[in-house]
């Protein structure tokens, strides 16, 4: 019986290892990340974002809009359907309307430089702008339009009337990667319509310039929110999360800061690589911004690092990273559905759909020439890994079915006994 057990066992765990060892090779595609998506919509619909948001302060704001983002790169593919595009239109346009409903407003304050502060004020007129992209010129919806200059135009206001380019999220916080946010939604309103705020993104940049982390030369994770003086310098969980919107306001700023973050937070490694939350010599703690750090690397940050590397087509990051979370994320398709971890945390879905398929809404950076993070052949330690288990339940089984039953001392003589 337990021989017949140990023989299951095997099967079933063989299957599991060739899966992961199978996905190591894949490849993005539009199709999972549309099954992805269906997912979060059911998920949320179930409460999801009201759970998220007991999770973290921004929890129900970030879900609905990582989501929208992503329909937005659905929607403005080349090559989608009619009917794709109609869906993201629908999907892009209900997860705005949570962004500004009272349960989206809720967390934040609405007595700053921004009603809400410049983290819901950027987020959503970023997304609002991706909602204008999915439309002709002639057929954008009008009150959109409206609404989209005007929130622009309350945004440039502020950062034009702030004596430094670090807006307040909240009454007494302030991270730059918030800023960064709301300064590429200008952007994306100059290149969508005629432009406007040309004076206020280059006096932004200036500013920037001269309050850059002084250890790495990248923005820094948190400021004084009444100074902008420093009070942490550059992380990785920020840091790969504003480059993708750093490289919409200026290219070539964001592609020099990407190779620095590339080279200060990505280390080599020979079959796990990740991405660090802190400098590489620097040691630090995880909190709710990085999430849990394995070894000095925030899970979260590698997931974020694929947008800006997929931007600057740095196959040698974005590659590696999204196979190895194929393969050791345990993705499920089921009935039109994919989600990963069996779905226990559809904020690490909505990051990792969000990361897998961005791609430039204003201007396309140029290529950068990296190095590997991993080796050639990274793959077969992972091989190798997987082959380990499937030994010992073979050597255990063998074992097994080389004992025999006990059938008690011979009878003397009995030896002789045919001969």
């Amino acid at each position: 019986m337990m021989r017949r057990f140990f023989q299951i066992l095997l099967i079933i765990l063989l299957v599991l290892l060739c899966i992961f060892d199978v996905r190591l090779y894949s490849e993005p595609g539009t199709e999972d990340a549309v099954e992805q998506l269906r997912f979060l919509r059911r998920t949320i619909d179930d409460g999801s974002a009201e759970k998220m948001q007991a999770l973290f302060p921004e929890g129900y704001f970030f879900l609905h809009a990582l989501y929208g983002s992503a329909w937005v790169e659905i929607g403005s593919q080349e090559n989608v359907t009619p009917a794709l595009r109609d869906e993201a239109r629908l999907e892009v346009k209900w997860a705005l309307e949570q962004l500004d409903s009272p349960t989206g407003t809720a967390p934040f304050p609405r007595d700053l430089e921004l009603p809400h502060g410049v983290f819901h004020a950027g987020w959503t007129n970023w997304l609002r702008g991706g909602y204008l992209r999915l439309f002709p010129d002639a057929e954008r919806p009008v009150e959109v339009l409206r609404c989209f200059g005007e929130n622009s135009k309350t945004i440039a206001d502020a950062f034009d009337t702030a004596g430094f380019p670090y807006l307040r999220s909240y009454k007494d916080k302030a991270w730059p990667v918030d800023s960064v946010v709301a300064i590429a939604s200008l952007r994306l309103h100059d290149h969508l319509l005629p432009a406007r705020f040309e004076a206020t993104v280059a006096r932004w940049r200036s500013q920037v310039q001269t309050r850059l982390d002084p250890e790495t030369g990248l923005l820094p994770h948190r400021v004084d929110p009444q100074t902008g003086a420093i009070l942490q310098g550059s992380r990785g969980s920020s840091q790969s999360l504003l480059l993708r919107f750093l490289l919409e306001i200026d290219p070539e700023m964001g592609r020099e800061h990407y190779v620095v973050f590339r080279t200060r937070f990505v280390p080599g490694a020979w079959i796990l690589p990740g991405t660090r939350e802190y400098p590489i010599g620097t040691e630090g703690i995880g909190d709710i911004d990085s999430g849990p750090l394995v070894m000095g690397v925030s899970l979260s940050a590698s997931v974020v690092s694929i947008a800006p590397a997929r931007m600057v087509n740095d196959h040698n990051l974005a590659l590696p990273y999204f196979q190895l979370g194929e393969a050791i994320g345990l993705p499920i398709s089921w009935q039109g559905e994919r989600r990963y971890v069996f779905g226990r945390l559809p904020i690490a879905d909505a990051f990792l759909v969000y990361s897998r398929i961005a791609t430039a809404w204003v201007t396309a950076p140029d290529s950068v020439t990296t190095e590997p993070i991993v080796p050639w052949g990274w793959r077969l330690g992972w091989h190798f890994l997987t082959i380990l288990p499937i030994a010992g339940l073979l050597m255990l089984t063998r074992r097994r079915r080389g004992c025999s039953p006990d059938t008690g001392p011979s009878t003397p003589g009995t030896e002789t006994l045919g001969k």
